[in-house]
């Protein structure tokens, strides 16, 4: 089963295939008025009627169809002719580019776009949980089995504790793991379901909006207290996608008690980072060639922290550094020059995604809120800390590192932190005589000599253990 794709670095593409939330409306709009129309047949007193119990079947299988029709489009969308599908790209792409700055998601009425008002607003009242319509679909059979053997999680997503967002799986999804893996244990499997459920209220508007999205499963490599795991949300030519993998191929399933979107991977909780990072050698292998070279390979994987941010530069990155200073970086008078480079990428004990913000001693997140935001975060290389700053237009979030480098890729969820994909090797700030500010390295031709003496200070042999 594939974890995690780290590969697409396009956030934004111009077709979104997945099926148009009007449609889904519509389906759920039809199913209110099969309720209404049933309702004025209900006699006001007496036994309860034949034609009261056909209401009430009536209402049950109405809420019933809203899943099944929705999932059996969203199986279809596959052979949608190409002019459905830039029809739904040109008017999530409008929407997507608008100059709108804040959004917060309060009622129904800002699950869509703001330029983009459906026909029909969604007045429906949803009369079944979450946990009912996935119990009661054809195309979740296999995940309301799963559910079913946990008794806390099932009374969960038929409670109303809060309005929860479930992105479950279809039976198709199921059909993709190895036909002869082994049941993983209820541990595991409990894990991995509270991983698909946020208890959080995120229609597909909100979706949209977001980078990352807590969940019910909580991870102890977080912080000193389990802090729930998040999941990444994604968005390019592939569709809407849920930690790269994992495509929404239906939304805005509304239940009593929160909202359903439908997908066609299970999403599995992260490794962490390295063992990630190791899933894609034609991005990283330079990164980790410069790990394992210095020993910090080793030293990583033994040393104790509590979550962490790894600014990791692909390939291309160190291959703007240019050949002479790569040269003396993987030669053998370079490689405690590339130890001090390389821990500079690296943070321990504070875990910043795009809109989020965990700490050694976080018990809920601290919510990076837009339009601007800036952090100064601690690394491994002593006394240097990485100038952040975090710029929301719209959906759109910008990181930049040292007022240069830029996140190209977001959020990567592992076990014990995340990963950020920058677009250059991050090196370290000199100070000019006569000034107390430091000069950031701004992608300029350098010098070998001028490297080095960015990170001389740093690296000598007595003070360069991690």
């Amino acid at each position: 089963m594939r974890v995690l794709h780290l590969v697409s670095l396009a956030r934004i593409g111009v077709a979104f295939v997945i099926p148009d939330e009007e449609i889904l409306r519509d389906v759920a709009i039809e199913s209110h008025h099969q309720v209404n129309s049933v309702s004025e047949q209900v006699p006001c007193e007496g036994k309860i009627s034949k034609d009261l119990q056909d209401a009430f079947h009536s209402v049950k299988q109405g809420s019933t169809d809203i899943i099944d029709d929705a999932l059996s489009m969203a199986s279809d969308a596959n052979d949608a002719t190409s002019k459905s599908v830039y029809e739904m790209g040109f008017d999530v792409d409008s929407w997507l580019q608008s100059s709108h700055e804040h959004m917060e998601v309060e009622t129904d009425e800002q699950d869509h776009p703001p330029h983009h008002k459906p026909h029909h607003p969604p007045h429906h009242k949803p009369n079944m949980t979450v946990y009912e319509l996935i119990s009661k679909s054809k195309y979740t059979t296999k995940l309301a089995k799963l559910i079913d053997e946990f008794p806390d999680l099932v009374e969960t997503l038929n409670g109303t504790a809060a309005n929860y967002t479930v992105f479950a799986p279809t039976d198709a999804a199921f059909e993709k793991i190895p036909e002869h893996a082994p049941k993983p244990s209820k541990e595991l499997l409990k894990a991995v379901l509270s991983y698909h459920v946020s208890p959080a209220f995120y229609p597909a508007g909100r979706v949209l909006w977001t980078y990352t999205i807590p969940t019910l499963y909580n991870e102890s490599d977080l912080a000193e207290e389990p802090v729930p795991q998040r999941l990444s949300i994604s968005f390019g030519l592939g569709g809407l996608k849920v930690n790269f993998y994992s495509k929404i191929m239906a939304v805005n399933i509304f239940g009593t008690n929160g909202v359903i979107h439908g997908v066609d991977h299970i999403i599995v909780p992260p490794p962490d980072t390295l063992t990630i990072l190791s899933f894609f050698p034609g991005e990283f292998s330079t990164l980790e060639l410069g790990l394992t070279k210095t020993g910090l390979l080793d030293t990583l994987n033994t040393t104790a922290h509590t979550g962490g941010t790894f600014f990791a530069p692909s390939n291309f990155a160190f291959k703007k550094l240019g050949p002479r200073i790569n040269g003396f970086l993987f030669s053998k008078w370079g490689e405690k020059y590339l130890k001090g480079l390389l821990k500079y990428h690296i943070v321990h004990n504070q875990t910043l995604y795009s809109d989020a913000f965990y700490t050694v001693d976080t018990t809920e997140a601290e919510v990076t809120r837009p339009p601007y935001v800036h952090l100064d975060l601690p690394t491994l290389l002593e006394d240097h800390s990485l100038a952040i700053d975090l710029l929301r237009r719209g959906p759109f979030i910008t990181i930049k590192i040292n007022g240069f480098s830029t996140v190209t890729v977001h959020d990567g969820v592992a076990k014990d932190g995340v990963i950020q994909v920058v677009s250059n090797v991050l090196v370290p700030p000199k100070k000019l005589s006569g000034s107390s500010e430091p000069q950031f390295w701004t992608g300029e031709e350098m010098t070998v000599e001028e490297f080095k003496a960015r990170l001389e200070p740093f690296v000598s042999d007595e003070s360069f253990e991690l």
